[in-house]
């Protein structure tokens, strides 16, 4: 549609212009070039809503993010077994991504729940490869009907947060084509997302974002996709063997580093302009493609969006049993709500798809909103235990004096969130802080400076490639192995 624009443009552009075109300009937005009149586009976090930051950026979900709706993650929306339920969702999420311009939404995650333990098991569709391909083509469907992109990810075979940057998924042919890469092949083939977003962990002991077999040949020759392949926060290893093997734009920005090594690599006869120009055209493609449709003051309502984020929960939520007709509740019986999660809910995961809800409602508020009248008990704290025994005993009591019992329970933040697994915590022993400082409990502590991003012990002093802090605890749990320290 934009070829000769693209070759226009590219043409125009100095091998230092395109070499920095593909990198970020910061941790959420393209660079742009104003002489050749190309803008700057952001994108932004996903996929069950959108976590657009316009103050300080991570993509932990640390930092706040605007306001906006927090629909039902993938794994109860793929409950439904209904892909219109996913556009929907997408369908919602477009007109938002619209309103706070944004070029990306990035999702849907398509990886398979490979072990119940899986950290990002919440975002994630299925264990089912065809059911994760459906719901993510129509996740994508829907957005893209508003002429906003989506990201289909992580490509591929990232089924674990444990060491995540530095894993290797030892799969062979057979069950890579049946279970980890068939739901990005439907909904490549069938919804054609605009760009794939490669996985941080290595493939039978090469990085995903350097191999050009993924990337290129199966992606690109076998598959069709005609789009951008963007690296995931931080997960380019060798920048240019990433773009020999197809992977066009590195995120977020390095600064100049990774430039110099394009530019160097060029003169040096590595890497061919041919390689770094067709690179440039799919990022110019991308950024032309969402500005051409560009609606500046696109209508919003949050209100319609949390409907419709009901709805979907609604359709998805499924009911395993119901003995002596327990269901619906009646306000005539005597009912009480058990678990701090019945007045403060946890509806989401932790990590980068964590939304600043603009409007959530409790069960305790939804009961009132409809006439029923219940006794609530606590019951825990999930992240403190020091009461455990007390509460426990009140909430039996509260249990005992009611007909009937709801209780809601399940796993903290703590316990279930982007970059690890659950039970990880309890063997690493890290207490992460949102400062600088990293406390490690061993019996030798080594110093950890994140802001000098080095790890100092015994006069042992090792680089960090540092991204957040999250991400620091796995590679410290690999330096910790090498340095023989002992696990309090």
């Amino acid at each position: 549609m934009f070829e000769e624009k693209i070759k226009e443009l590219i043409y125009k552009m100095s091998l230092k212009e395109k070499a920095a075109f593909c990198s970020g300009e910061d941790f959420w937005f393209l660079k742009a070039n104003q002489a050749l009149g190309i803008p700057k586009v952001m994108v932004s976090d996903g996929p069950n809503g959108l976590r657009k930051q316009e103050a300080k950026a991570d993509h932990l979900g640390i930092e706040k993010s605007v306001a906006a709706v927090c629909f039902p993650a993938g794994c109860l929306s793929a409950a439904s077994f209904d892909p219109q339920v996913t556009e929907a969702l997408g369908d919602s999420l477009g007109r938002e991504c619209q309103h706070f311009d944004v070029a990306a939404i990035l999702g849907p995650s398509v990886n398979i729940k490979r072990s119940p333990l899986g950290g990002r098991n919440f975002e994630y569709y299925s264990e089912d490869p065809l059911v994760a391909g459906k719901m993510a083509t129509g996740f994508i469907k829907g957005v893209q009907k508003h002429h906003v992109g989506t990201s289909i990810k992580h490509f591929a075979a990232n089924s674990q947060e444990t060491r995540r940057m530095t894993s290797s998924s030892n799969v062979d042919e057979r069950t890579l084509r049946e279970i980890y890469l068939p739901a990005f092949e439907m909904a490549i083939k069938e919804a054609k997302p605009w760009t794939v977003m490669s996985s941080y962990n290595r493939i039978n002991g090469e990085y995903v974002g350097d191999n050009q077999h993924f990337l290129t040949d199966l992606l690109r020759k076998e598959w069709g996709f005609d789009g951008m392949v963007m690296s995931d926060w931080g997960g380019v290893n060798n920048r240019v063997k990433s773009l020999k093997a197809g992977l066009d734009l590195e995120m977020p920005g390095t600064g100049q580093v990774t430039t110099d090594q394009l530019i160097e690599a060029v003169k040096t006869g590595d890497l061919k302009e041919e390689q770094l120009d067709q690179a440039v055209g799919r990022i110019l493609e991308f950024i032309l493609k969402y500005v051409s449709k560009h609606q500046r003051n696109a209508p919003l309502d949050l209100e319609h969006d949390h409907q419709t984020a009901q709805k979907i929960a609604e359709e998805s939520i499924i009911l395993l049993k119901n003995e002596d007709q327990v269901l619906p509740l009646s306000a005539n019986k005597k009912v009480a709500f058990i678990g701090q999660y019945a007045k403060k809910p946890r509806y989401q995961g932790g990590g980068s798809s964590h939304i600043n809800s603009f409007k959530v409602v409790s069960a305790l508020d939804a009961a009132a909103q409809n006439g029923l009248t219940v006794d609530y008990a606590q019951g825990f704290v999930d992240n403190d235990q020091k009461d455990a025994e007390k509460l426990l005993l009140a909430a039996v009591k509260t249990a005992k004096n009611s007909q009937v019992a709801v209780i809601f329970a399940g796993l903290p933040d703590s316990l279930e969130g982007e970059s690890w697994c659950l039970g990880d915590n309890a063997a690493c022993g890290v207490l992460l802080q949102s400062t600088t400082r990293v406390t490690w409990h061993a019996e030798k502590t080594p110093q950890i400076d994140i802001e000098q991003r080095y790890l100092q012990t015994e006069g042992t002093k090792k680089e960090l490639r540092v991204y957040d802090l999250v991400d620091t605890r796995l590679i410290l749990a690999d330096l910790f192995a090498k340095l023989k320290l002992c696990y309090s």
